[in-house]
């Protein structure tokens, strides 16, 4: 029996260390996007002497789409006068960057990490796993502030307990990390992802507009059931595994004598004001979205459906976390004038430097993509192999997710990984029939949980480092081990509440959302 389990913890070391070395062999995003742009643009030089094409299959055109040359006089003159125009015109960019100037407000105030820590040291010791995997879920609005906050606290809570450190920290990293699509709020991923499906939904429908709202119902819902799935796992898989702690196997003893602090008398008073700031905003955004004649819905419909508040909603983020996120610093004393707020809002804009690299060189590969047609072709072959396949109904996003699920090993960037294959996957699956924030929905699952398991992921180093304080002798391997089985219960319980939801139940993925996509 030791024998077998051997092999097979052999057979998964194995695995993991492939996964590393290939992850290992990509570069950085920013030069992949950049090396991407290169190949894209010899490519399109030779499928145009080839004469590469394909019967453009939309009811209101005629004729064939044939691949554009981008070394051709005219493909030049395109990428040197648009450069600047691709990347201001990019969606995800300002969405993204205007959604960050409230968070950055509420973060650097310190709400949301007294809310965080609030939840999870005021919740009942029956309750604390399943609290600080909802806790990791939720984190993800504020960007970073999970990884940084909520796993190292979780590991001294789980220590403080009495339980082992490493559970705790399995347990906050399968919400921050593996659950970090889903949230009961939007934050600033829905902006950056939506305004990546749209740019590719318009290499076959030029006008399709997805709002970051899109998968919001999904998204609340899932916010659950990987709280529930990763109380479970980490209650009856890892926790057990783990056996019990030894004190004298941190490589840094110190840090068992930390002692997990409760909120302060400030910090409480902060949070009240900042809740009822809220409470407010949304009453007020109620009233103006609720009734028929509300001011901020579709004036020509009278529907929230492409309504001015869905349409702006990006504004609504940053006022939800920026008025209460200032009330609280107030309150505290964390914020004591207008400079503070400016100040906060800097230090967000300043993070996001490598975001806006990113975006740029992004921005060209994808609208390089749009002008030669390759997407276009790539996703009318695709889509026909598809239907002649018979793959059209659940087993293609069942297929989509685990495709999407692997590139995540390497990539772990979701940006970076959508902006990559979005423009293939969004027209080729909007053409067998499925709208784009259906598409968008299955992917996040996809990228979502195999973040856990693999080195890629930008902190998983500093995961180690907690880790390797509590245990010195915890490998990478370990750790990846330590996540597969939150891994690989996620994926199957987040596919099977797809599978009901769209197929089943054939509910919207969220406001105003469609499931099916017809080619105009």
């Amino acid at each position: 029996m030791s024998s077998t389990v051997s092999q097979k913890n052999s057979r998964i070391r194995h695995f993991l260390k492939g996964v590393e070395w290939l992850g290992n062999l990509l570069p950085h995003p920013i030069i992949l996007f950049m090396l991407m742009c290169g190949i894209l643009i010899v490519l399109s030089a030779i499928l145009h002497y080839f004469g590469v094409s394909v019967l453009d299959p939309r009811p209101n055109h005629s004729g064939d789409i044939i691949v554009k040359n981008l070394l051709s006089q005219e493909g030049l003159a395109y990428m040197v006068s648009s450069l600047v125009k691709n990347f201001t015109d990019f969606a995800p960019l300002g969405t993204v960057l205007v959604a960050m100037l409230g968070v950055s407000i509420a973060e650097s105030s310190g709400m949301i990490s007294a809310a965080l820590r609030g939840l999870v040291v005021g919740a009942p010791k029956k309750l604390v796993t399943f609290t600080i995997v909802f806790a990791g879920v939720i984190s993800n609005t504020a960007a970073e502030l999970g990884y940084v906050v909520l796993i190292p606290l979780a590991a001294m809570i789980f220590h403080a307990l009495g339980r082992h450190p490493l559970a705790g920290l399995a347990a906050a990293f399968a919400g921050v990390s593996g659950g970090y699509s889903a949230n009961l709020l939007l934050g600033t991923v829905d902006p950056l992802l939506s305004g990546i499906t749209q740019e590719a939904a318009r290499l076959i429908a030029p006008n399709y507009v997805v709002g970051p709202e899109a998968n919001w119902y999904f998204m609340f819902v899932s916010t659950f059931l990987v709280s529930i799935l990763g109380y479970l796992v980490t209650e009856k898989i890892v926790e057990p595994q783990l056996g019990n702690y030894d004190p004298q196997a941190a490589d840094d003893p110190s840090i068992l004598k930390h002692k997990v602090e409760k909120l302060a008398p400030n910090e409480k008073k902060g949070l009240m004001w900042a809740g009822i700031a809220m409470l407010i905003f949304s009453l007020l955004l109620a009233w103006t979205i609720v009734p028929e004649d509300g001011i901020l819905r579709n004036t020509k419909t009278g529907l929230v459906a492409g309504s001015p508040f869905l349409h702006g909603i990006v504004v609504f983020i940053f006022i939800f976390f920026a008025i209460p996120g200032y009330i609280y610093g107030r309150v505290t004393g964390s914020m004591r004038s207008s400079q503070d707020i400016v100040k906060s809002m800097s230090q967000g804009m300043a993070s996001m430097g490598m975001y806006i690299v990113l975006v740029f060189f992004a921005a060209q590969f994808v609208a390089f993509f749009k002008w030669t047609n390759l997407g276009s072709i790539v996703a009318v072959k695709g889509a026909n192999l598809l239907i002649n396949l018979g793959l059209t109904g659940p087993v293609l996003f069942v297929g989509f997710i685990l495709v999407c699920a692997f590139i995540n090993l390497m990539i772990s960037s979701a940006s970076a990984q959508w902006a990559l294959t979005a423009p293939i996957f969004v027209p080729m699956l909007m053409l067998v029939g499925y709208a784009p924030e259906v598409i968008q929905a299955a992917y996040r699952i996809g990228d979502s949980t195999t973040n856990i398991i693999t080195p890629m992921m930008s902190y998983f180093g500093l995961i180690m480092a907690v880790a390797v304080r509590y245990k010195k002798d915890t490998g990478v391997g370990t750790l990846m081990a330590m996540m597969i089985p939150y891994s690989f219960i996620f994926i199957v319980g987040w596919v099977t509440l797809f599978y009901l939801w769209v197929f089943v139940f054939g509910l919207p993925v969220g406001p105003g959302s469609f499931t099916y996509f017809s080619t105009p």
